[in-house]
């Protein structure tokens, strides 16, 4: 079911892991963000919008992660964007021969007969440095940042005050470092991602997490605190008191905490020395 969070903006959660996709009416049909998770889920997001009488004209991913390069086939066959570094990973990934294997791997038990792999991650990158999403609507700013996974990017629709957020400024994930990669430092990208966000919050009325609920103005300004005493707890070797973890965590979302102490894990490895996370 599609819900109006802003003139023209409407979202599609799904049921496990509470993805949002966003729809954006343009002028000629609509711009559409990570659309996920199952097979019916999105076949139901083509219908709505078909019995709207709109079709998708655009696409956009945030970022590689399985759960936002999914597609189907009754969706059309719009050109479906991504930052420059996204669209890479993505086609690195898919030159291997077992990519589909690959894929299912990291599919949720629950939902790994019912979620379809065959146009996975086929984005199209844009030129790096690109500023907005070529298409016919409103305008739509794309926020690279470092935060989270290579080619991470934030979209702020700018016409109608909703930040897309990606996989940030969520009210019931914790914020995911990017520790896989050794060359990085995940905290400090992090916190340079927080702050590109921070620099257009006075800009959006809106915003709409990766995963979870919207929220309005005060709520983003909230987040951003909230994911930014997270992650500095996690730089100094800690688990974080957060609301997202342990016992005060949404009913079904206890596994958070699973991350969080495997963040502080991982970040102790990183910086030579062991430990239990306190």
């Amino acid at each position: 079911m599609l819900r109006q969070v802003a003139e023209g903006v409407s979202t599609h959660q799904s049921e496990l892991l509470e993805n949002n996709a966003v729809v954006v009416q343009g002028r000629a049909g609509v711009l559409l963000v990570d659309p996920g998770l199952t097979g019916s889920e999105m076949a139901c997001l083509a219908t709505d919008l078909r019995e709207l009488g709109q079709s998708v004209v655009a696409g956009f991913a945030t970022h590689p992660d399985w759960d936002h390069v999914l597609w189907h086939p009754d969706l059309g066959e719009a050109p479906r964007y991504g930052t420059a570094r996204c669209a890479a990973f993505m086609q690195d990934f898919r030159s291997n021969a077992d990519w589909k294997a690959r894929a299912a791997e990291a599919l949720p038990p629950e939902i790994a007969e019912e979620t379809p792999l065959d146009l996975f991650g086929l984005i199209t990158g844009l030129p790096a440095g690109t500023a907005r999403i070529p298409w016919d609507g409103p305008e739509v700013r794309i926020i690279e940042n470092p935060a989270h996974a290579p080619g991470h990017a934030a979209l702020l629709i700018e016409e109608r005050g909703v930040l897309v957020a990606g996989d940030m400024l969520s009210d019931v994930l914790v914020p995911n470092l990017d520790t896989l990669n050794d060359a990085n430092d995940p905290i400090e990208e992090y916190l340079v991602g927080l702050r590109r966000l921070e620099d257009v919050a006075g800009e959006a009325d809106v915003v709409v997490p990766g995963h979870g609920s919207v929220g309005g103005a005060d709520e983003l300004r909230a987040r951003i605190e909230m994911d930014r005493a997270y992650v500095l707890a996690l730089s100094e070797g800690r688990v974080p008191d957060d609301p997202r973890v342990g016992e005060t965590a949404k009913p079904g979302w206890e596994w958070t905490s699973d991350i969080a102490i495997e963040q502080v894990q991982r970040l102790a490895e990183r910086h030579g020395h062991g430990g239990t996370p306190g």
